[in-house]
């Protein structure tokens, strides 16, 4: 008879060192950004200890503010949020069916 391993991970979200979902596909990106950045500056000419400062500092940046907006908004929060702030604040209906109530009360 054959065993079987059940995997206890199923429906839980991607996490490594903390981050949690989206935001760790957003930190390798973030990183591989700076990375293409340090190659273009290195190969424009620019001096290789000051190429190594920026990316020190943007890579800190990113860091700091990766692991902030996981802290702060959560596995679906940063989400969430994005999608409130696209939502209209009030709606406006200028439909025929509004017009005939106006026309009804004024009877």
């Amino acid at each position: 008879m054959a065993t079987y391993n059940i995997n206890k991970g199923i429906n839980k979200p991607v996490e490594f060192k903390g981050l949690k979902a989206q935001y760790l596909f957003y930190f390798a990106a973030g990183l591989l950004g700076i990375f293409l950045v340090f190659t273009i500056l290195y190969i424009i000419g620019l001096n290789a200890y000051l190429c190594i400062l920026f990316t020190l500092l943007e890579t800190s940046l990113l860091f700091h503010l990766v692991f902030k907006y996981n802290r702060i908004y959560g596995e679906h929060g940063l989400m969430k949020n994005s999608a409130a702030q696209k939502r209209p604040n009030y709606l406006v209906n200028q439909g025929r069916f509004l017009k005939i109530l106006k026309y009804k009360r004024k009877r």
